[in-house]
């Protein structure tokens, strides 16, 4: 298979790298990002190495032209742009996989919402989304992810084609509870960040249980299925975002509450906005994202918000 990915942050390029052992790979990066000028100045980054068979191009139109399967990993406030500029470009009969997690701030709208509005070519389109760091991948820790899309057979194809010892992808079968979910549990990973910030590391079982409630609710009430929350796009991608040191939603939110300084991106921030504005528009309480919301937007102390969440008036656990 002909491979491109678009995006070489850390996720895109151990993808690219990872692939290219079997496949035809090309990576594109932005012209002048700092990320593509490393890896074309010294062949690597502060995580991988690149195989001496991977390609790197700044020509998008080549990386296109290039490739019959499209991976993108990007930022999720991002894709719009670049699904635009993908339209433009001739792209019909291929197969784009967007493995990135979040959900458009301005519109409240899916991923794969935002590209199919914007690329109306005949394509086929897929998520990628679950567990896993690059760290762990890299060191040869296995784990499982999923995909899933508006046809059955797109899903088929990726993971027959990409499915791997080190990288087992299941089938999902529910576009829109595998959307939500995973660009919600980078918000319960800001949550459990915070609470580990404040000493309550304890309570991040709480939360698990909790999170995945709340957005089941969510997911049921956008026209998914809820039990997706418990599955491998939400509950089963806690461990790598709530308890792990390379999660980047969980340093933000610890570092948030301590007043220090994130430079990376903790796509949970934008996202958090999102769900807001999804939970009034479906009438459903999301009271840890409100939580979250208020703190990293209105100036609530985290001391005081967060025990709060633990502290609400009591009802059955399942009630809805």
């Amino acid at each position: 298979m002909k491979l491109t990915v678009l995006g070489c942050g850390r996720w895109g390029t151990f993808l690219a790298c990872y692939h290219s052992a079997r496949n035809e790979v090309m990576l594109w990066g932005r012209p002048g990002s700092r990320a593509m000028a490393q890896l074309k100045a010294e062949r690597k980054n502060s995580y991988i190495e690149l195989p001496e068979q991977l390609q790197l191009t700044e020509d998008l139109a080549g990386a296109l032209e290039f490739a019959e399967a499209v991976i993108i990993s990007i930022s999720a406030q991002q894709l719009r742009d670049l699904a635009k500029k993908i339209q433009a470009l001739p792209v019909a009969g291929k197969t784009f996989i967007l493995c990135m997690k979040g959900i458009e701030v301005e519109s409240g709208k899916r991923l794969t919402q935002v590209f199919r509005e914007e690329v109306t070519q005949p394509v086929r389109l897929a998520v990628w989304v679950g567990p896993g760091h690059v760290q762990d991948f890299s060191a040869g820790i296995p784990n499982c992810m999923v995909v899933d899309s508006d046809e059955p057979e797109t899903t088929d194809y990726v993971v027959e084609n990409l499915s791997s010892d080190l990288i087992r992808l299941y089938k999902g079968r529910d576009l829109i509870g595998t959307e939500v979910g995973a660009a919600a549990k980078n918000v319960i990973g800001i949550a459990a960040g915070m609470l580990d910030g404040i000493g309550y590391s304890s309570l991040k079982g709480a939360l698990m249980a909790r999170g995945a409630r709340e957005i089941a609710r969510l997911i049921r009430a956008m026209g998914g299925n809820e039990l997706s929350a418990y599955g491998l796009c939400h509950l089963g991608d806690y461990e790598a975002t709530l308890f792990s040191a390379h999660s980047h939603n969980r340093q933000f939110g610890e570092s948030f509450v301590k007043g220090e300084h994130f430079d990376h991106l903790a796509e949970g921030a934008p996202t958090v906005k999102a769900l807001v504005k999804l939970g009034e528009e479906y009438g459903v309480d999301l009271p840890i994202c409100k939580t979250i919301y208020s703190m990293l937007y209105e100036g609530c102390s985290a001391k005081e918000a967060l025990p709060r969440l633990f502290q609400r008036t009591v009802k059955g656990e399942f009630d809805y």
